[in-house]
C-alpha cells in the first residue's frame, strides 16, 4: 500500500475541491486543436470561443449559438419532438441505445438538433442548430423531425430561418429512415421559399455527407466560418480514389468561397451583425436606430443639458 498515493493525495485533492467551490470549472485551460496554444477559459469565452492565438473557431453548441446571435433575453427553445430511439433495433460493436444515452448524458440534450425562436435587432427569426458534439451531428429521425417542425413553425409565424450546421452525414444506425430526412428537409426549404422567407445556412466545422448534399447547401445565402471543412467525402478518400494530390486548402471554407460554392466567410465576432444586415435587407425592414449619447451641453445660464 502506497501511503502517499492512497491516503495523502486524495485528502489534499478533497480539501482543494472544497476550497475551490462548485462554480469553479474543473479545467481552467483549454488547448486549441489547431495551434496547440493553452487558453484560459475566461479569455476563450470572452473571445466567443475563438483561439486568441491563431483565430481557430472552436466547436460550440446551441446555447452559445443562441446567445451570440439572438437579442439578449429574446429567445425561447422549441420543444423537441418525440421519435423512436432505435427504430431498426440496430446491433453493432456497441448498442445504439447505449450510444444515444451516452450522447444525451454528455450534452444534456435529447438529439443533435435544437431550434429556438427569437429576434435579431428586433426582427423575428427562427434559428436551428445542428452541433457536432452529439454523435457527430449525424442526421437521424430525431434531427429530421425537429428540423421539419421548426421550419414549418417558421413558415406559420412568418420568420426567416437561420441554420447553423455541423455534421458528419446521415446516421447509419437508422439506415433508410435517416436518408428519408433529406428530402423531407428539402421540401421544407421549398416551403420557406414559397412563403417568401429567407433561408440562411451557416456552415461550421465540419459539414459532410448527406447533410452537405441536401439542405445544408440549399440556402438563399451560404455563409461559413473561417477554415471550416465542408464537403461530401473526406479529402483523404478523394485523394486515394483519384490518386492525385489535392490543392492547398481543399474543402476549406476559403477554397469553396474562391470557387463559388459560398457567398461569404464570416468571423464569429461579425456573424450576428452580418446576419442582421442580410435579413433586414431581404425582409425589406429597416434596422432600429441605436441611441447615441453626446456630451452634455451648457445652456446660457450655465446649466447642463444632455442630448440623446
Amino acid at each position: 500500500m502506497n501511503w502517499i498515493t492512497n491516503i495523502v493525495r486524495p485528502r489534499i485533492k478533497g480539501l482543494m475541491s472544497k476550497d475551490r467551490g462548485t462554480d469553479t470549472p474543473d479545467n481552467l485551460w483549454k488547448k486549441c486543436p489547431s495551434c496547440g496554444e493553452m487558453i484560459f477559459h475566461r479569455d476563450l469565452v470572452a473571445n466567443l470561443n475563438v483561439c486568441t492565438n491563431c483565430g481557430h473557431h472552436l466547436r460550440i453548441g446551441p446555447a452559445e449559438r443562441f446567445a451570440y446571435t439572438f437579442d439578449a433575453g429574446s429567445f425561447t427553445e422549441l420543444t423537441p419532438p418525440a421519435v423512436p430511439s432505435d427504430p431498426l433495433k440496430f446491433k453493432g460493436d456497441k448498442k445504439y441505445t447505449d450510444e444515444i444515452k451516452s450522447a444525451r448524458s454528455k450534452t444534456g440534450r435529447p438529439e443533435a438538433f435544437t431550434a429556438a425562436r427569437g429576434s435579431i435587432d428586433g426582427l423575428n427569426v427562427m434559428i436551428g442548430v445542428q452541433p457536432f458534439d452529439f454523435l457527430g451531428g449525424s442526421l437521424g429521425m430525431g434531427v429530421g423531425e425537429a428540423l421539419v417542425e421548426s421550419m414549418q413553425a417558421a413558415v406559420k409565424e412568418k420568420r426567416p430561418y437561420i441554420l447553423y450546421v455541423a455534421s458528419g452525414g446521415a446516421r447509419m444506425q437508422e439506415g433508410i429512415l435517416s436518408l428519408m430526412q433529406m428530402p423531407r428537409a428539402t421540401i421544407c426549404v421549398d416551403m420557406l421559399r414559397e412563403a417568401g422567407l429567407p433561408y440562411i445556412v451557416v456552415l461550421t466545422d465540419p459539414t459532410f455527407g448527406g447533410v452537405s448534399a441536401s439542405y445544408a447547401m440549399l440556402g438563399d445565402i451560404q455563409i461559413a466560418e473561417p477554415s471550416a471543412q465542408i464537403g461530401f467525402t473526406g479529402a483523404r478518400v478523394i485523394a486515394q480514389t483519384i490518386r492525385e494530390k489535392l490543392p492547398e486548402g481543399f474543402q476549406r471554407a476559403e477554397y469553396l468561397l474562391e470557387h463559388g460554392m459560398l457567398d461569404m466567410v464570416v468571423h464569429r465576432k461579425e456573424m450576428r451583425a452580418t446576419l442582421s444586415n442580410v435579413l433586414h435587407l431581404l425582409m425589406k425592414q429597416a434596422k432600429p436606430k441605436s441611441k447615441v449619447l453626446t456630451m452634455p451641453k451648457r445652456n446660457g445660464n450655465g446649466s447642463a443639458a444632455a442630448t440623446v
